[in-house]
């Protein structure tokens, strides 16, 4: 009697025409969890791919964040100064403070649409692979 290993080793050289109903079911099994494997470790692949992207842009994107800060807080005390020319300095800064969060409303608004529309992280490489092999599951006519 042979064992499970000497049978796999002599059916993956044999063609499909001369192996038991047993052998091809293994052969099919086997390659079905091989695809599925290898399916998986793409998806894994290209996920951590885009992780690395969208991390060092984060990071990028913190740095300049907080370099524009700082040199919006030196015009900020720019435009105070300058309207203390002309107003007092509590209503020169009411002035400015009230343009700014002016600002900031309308651009929350746009960041809320933008982050509406953002598509989800989708292994699209993947996805794409797997809707092949299932087509090819179904109709293998269209593969030969």
């Amino acid at each position: 009697m042979t064992s499970h290993s000497e049978t796999s080793v002599s059916s993956v050289s044999a063609p499909p025409g001369e192996l038991s109903t047993a052998d091809l079911l293994r052969r099919v099994s086997d390659q079905v969890r091989d695809l599925v494997r290898d399916e998986a470790a793409l998806a894994r692949d290209e996920l951590a791919e885009k992780g690395r992207k969208a991390g060092v842009g984060a990071g990028l994107g913190a740095v300049a964040g907080v370099l524009a800060a700082a040199g919006g807080l030196a015009l900020v005390a720019a435009g105070i100064a300058a309207l203390a020319l002309v107003l007092p300095v509590w209503a020169a800064a009411l002035v400015v403070g009230g343009a700014l969060l002016l600002v900031a409303g309308v651009l929350g608004l746009g960041a809320r649409a933008a982050i509406r529309r953002a598509v989800p992280p989708v292994p699209e490489a993947a996805v794409e692979g797997l809707r092949e092999d299932a087509r090819a599951v179904t109709h293998p006519e269209e593969f030969r």
